[in-house]
């Protein structure tokens, strides 16, 4: 079964994801580190930024496994390895381009075959699984995402204003709108949940009634299934 949690940055859904995906028993997909894990890989191997052809056919043919909440490229562990902030400033070179967004998304898809899965982003229930049994998309207004982020950076030691955050937010808000491959937007059949005012234990007891009301209808068309077969 998979289970996708889209919406705009701020809107806490890594979080929600991975707290769902662990309530559940699912596993928690982490696309984030597909990509993080393509760019170090790319950039081992002194792959051009600029070539664009090149990176696609990396993208497309690198071997990349998810297993117990780790990262693997070409049998290689590297969950750690692609936190850095070499690999965070060079993503963008990997995430925005369409044909490598093409070609992560089929690395998602199979990833994700015969498997219980939590997944979050901004296109997962649109483009990568419009498929998906459960599709929830999490937002909240500006203002409360800028002061759920001034909060998360206030608590690494970090300070920015309001202000600061939400017209950075509200730039990347344009930016992820716009992109002619996995825009944000909520998939025609997403719930949608504002969470304006909710605390992150309010949010993640939503998500979960939701999702566990998709349960019986994930059940009965699996029992179908298997009769037919």
């Amino acid at each position: 079964m998979i289970i996708t949690i889209d919406g705009p940055a701020g809107a806490g859904k890594s979080s929600i994801a991975r707290r769902v995906a662990s309530e559940l028993g699912f596993e928690f997909l982490d696309t984030g580190a597909m990509y993080r894990a393509v760019t170090w890989g790319a950039m081992q191997r002194g792959l051009g930024w600029d070539d664009v052809e090149q990176l696609v056919d990396f993208a497309g043919t690198v071997n990349l496994v998810w297993q117990d909440d780790r990262i693997y490229l070409d049998d290689q562990d590297i969950s750690e390895e692609i936190r850095t902030p070499q690999v965070t400033g060079n993503i963008r070179y990997l995430a925005d381009p369409p044909p490598i967004r093409e070609r992560m998304s089929a690395q998602q898809r199979r990833i994700a075959v015969g498997r219980d899965i939590v997944t979050e982003g901004r296109d997962q229930g649109t483009e990568v699984f419009p498929d998906a049994e459960c599709k929830i998309f999490l937002t909240a207004s500006p203002e409360e995402r800028a002061r759920r982020r001034q909060q998360q950076l206030a608590a690494a030691g970090r300070v920015m204003t309001v202000e600061e955050i939400l017209t950075a937010q509200n730039q990347r808000d344009l930016e992820d709108r716009m992109r002619p491959v996995g825009r944000l937007r909520a998939a025609s059949d997403a719930i949608v949940v504002q969470t304006d005012g909710m605390t992150p234990e309010e949010v993640c007891q939503e998500v979960l009634r939701l999702v566990r009301s998709c349960l019986p209808a994930h059940a009965a068309n699996s029992d179908s299934a298997d009769a037919s077969s």
